[in-house]
């Protein structure tokens, strides 16, 4: 168990934790969650003692091992991948270094022999001989392959890096265990292979993720860091958003009735209790959430932007047809001879082993880029709006958001333009930033602004997630829901792709495409069970 007490948290005029007490059980999987700035990260390490408390204290049950999956990709550069997964229980590496010292010795004496006895035992207590075997199973487990576990971390690729320092934090059946990102940088089977990981994981885990499907995989809990507080749900991110949602709808219509709402809150609960993501669990579980009532959930303060996509123009039954595209750069294979017509209601994740070709071709399909060979056509009904993945270009202007916005806007009002940042909460004082000088996850809701007001009927995302929060991929998730054209996109939000797409086209790797109809995990289904066969 780990818990803290009565912990306030301060950076000069700036409150980031007043007051809080929580605990954290074993058998539990606790996200944490809030708006960006909250603290979470700066929760995950103030609990793993990396920074200190200014007030209060951090409680761990004595004898408890506590793991944190490292920020660092370089730390361990000059270690041994293998030996980089075992050093995540440290006293077990100490022991297996210096038995092994010991053991290299040209004069070993007797009290070395001693010595070494001891070890042994203390080795095999640590479950020590199985521990390169545990290492390299993670590893695999991770995608990293048998061959790469000998390499040294600095010939790794960062998001290989990345893998293995997750490894080491899984290593050794740790008591405590905070994730910050795990999935960063993981591809799908990666993702999958830690869910059932921590499905099965029996002791405390925290974890901090913008990947609402994985938080509703693994999550027996949501801890929401709100208003300098953190209080406890019992449930996956769904519950904890849509049970908020109706809190929030409660204290908006006050004519409504009180009894219908609670109604609703425990018709949704019991749906709920029914599908409980850890089974050993759901008993309890159940027998908490029939306590609950509306006045436990407490609507969040945090803001939502709104995302709506509404297209100028009705769009026709020809929307694009794509024959033999082909495209090489820098003499690596992108994609070759794609061919697949696009209709009126195609919703389409595009996916690759190589995200560099998915980019490559909606760079072409945008007129950015030239392809090798082939052609495609754009009906004469269609308008196209395109979110690029790189797209710091466009904010190296010295602009604020309103004039930089207006740039790309038939209408030149300040009013309309400014309507457009304001459902992407850059309202007032906010539109008279600096375009220069925004984070990532404002450049992207700029750039959603502008793809909000381009009235486009055919749109065209590029990884559009990244650098958003919870709150931000929500609602562009809806927003991609309700949109009434063509869509093709690409995401690493699991989320999104499954109630996004209707239909997967895989760019394959040798040339071609596989054109699935139907959802994302449907898809999935369909690729394992051929990859298994």
């Amino acid at each position: 168990m780990i818990s803290v007490s009565d912990l306030t948290l301060r950076y000069g005029s700036r409150v980031l934790f007043e007051d809080v007490s929580i605990k954290f059980t074993p058998g539990n999987c606790y996200g944490i969650i809030g708006a960006n700035g909250a603290g979470k990260s700066t929760f995950i390490k103030l609990l793993s003692g990396e920074i200190p408390t200014q007030s209060g204290d951090v409680h761990m049950t004595p004898g408890s091992r506590l793991a944190v999956l490292k920020q660092n990709h370089f730390e361990y550069n000059d270690y041994e991948v293998l030996d980089t997964v075992i050093m995540g229980h440290k006293r077990l590496y100490e022991v297996k270094k210096e038995r092994d010292a010991l053991y290299a010795k040209a004069d070993f004496t007797d009290e070395d022999g001693v010595r070494s006895a001891e070890l042994e035992g203390e080795f095999a207590d640590l479950n020590g001989y199985e521990a390169e075997s545990e290492a390299g199973s993670l590893l695999n487990g991770l995608g990293i392959k048998d061959a790469d576990h000998a390499k040294k971390m600095s010939d790794l690729e960062d998001s290989f890096k990345v893998r293995v320092l997750l490894a080491q934090a899984l290593f050794g059946n740790p008591d405590i265990l905070l994730l910050d990102e795990p999935t960063n940088h993981l591809d799908v089977a990666s993702i999958t292979w830690l869910e059932n990981f921590l499905y099965d994981f029996e002791n405390t885990v925290l974890v901090v993720s913008h990947d609402r499907h994985f938080l509703n995989k693994v999550c027996t809990h949501i801890a929401d860091i709100d208003r300098c507080q953190m209080k406890m749900f019992v449930g996956n991110y769904d519950f904890w958003y849509k049970s908020s949602q109706l809190a929030l709808a409660q204290t908006q219509d006050r004519n409504r009735k009180k009894e219908d709402k609670i109604k609703e809150l425990k018709e949704f609960i019991a749906r709920f209790s029914s599908n409980a993501s850890k089974a050993r669990q759901a008993t309890a579980r159940k027998k908490q959430l029939d306590k609950l009532n509306l006045e436990d959930i407490k609507p969040s303060s945090r803001k939502y932007p709104y995302i709506i996509f509404q297209p100028n123009r009705e769009i026709g039954n020809e929307v694009l047809e794509v024959e033999g595209l082909s495209r090489t750069i820098d003499g690596e294979l992108m994609f070759k001879d794609v061919t697949f017509r696009l209709s009126r209601e195609d919703k389409v994740a595009i996916v690759s082993d190589n995200g560099l070709a998915i980019t490559a071709l909606m760079q072409v399909l945008a007129g950015e880029a030239p392809a090798d060979s082939g052609h495609f056509k754009w009906g004469v009904t269609t308008t196209q709006a395109y979110f690029p993945k790189d797209h710091d270009s466009f904010f190296d202007v010295k602009l604020n958001l309103v004039d930089w916005l207006r740039q790309y806007s038939e209408e030149q009002d300040v009013n309309f333009v400014r309507q457009f940042l304001g459902r992407m909460l850059f309202s007032g004082d906010e539109g008279l930033k600096m375009a220069g000088v925004l984070s990532g996850g404002e450049k992207v809701r700029c750039m959603l602004s502008r793809m909000m007001m381009s009235g486009a009927n055919v749109l065209m995302f590029d990884e559009p997630t990244n650098h958003l929060d919870l709150e931000s991929i929500t609602a562009l998730n809806d927003g991609m829901i309700k949109f009434g054209g063509s869509l093709m996109f690409t995401s690493h939000d699991h989320e999104l792709t499954q109630t996004v797409a209707t239909r997967v086209i895989e760019l394959k790797t040798d040339g071609g495409i596989e054109d699935h109809l139907g959802s994302y995990d449907e898809y999935l289904e369909k690729r394992n069970a051929a990859a298994s066969a």
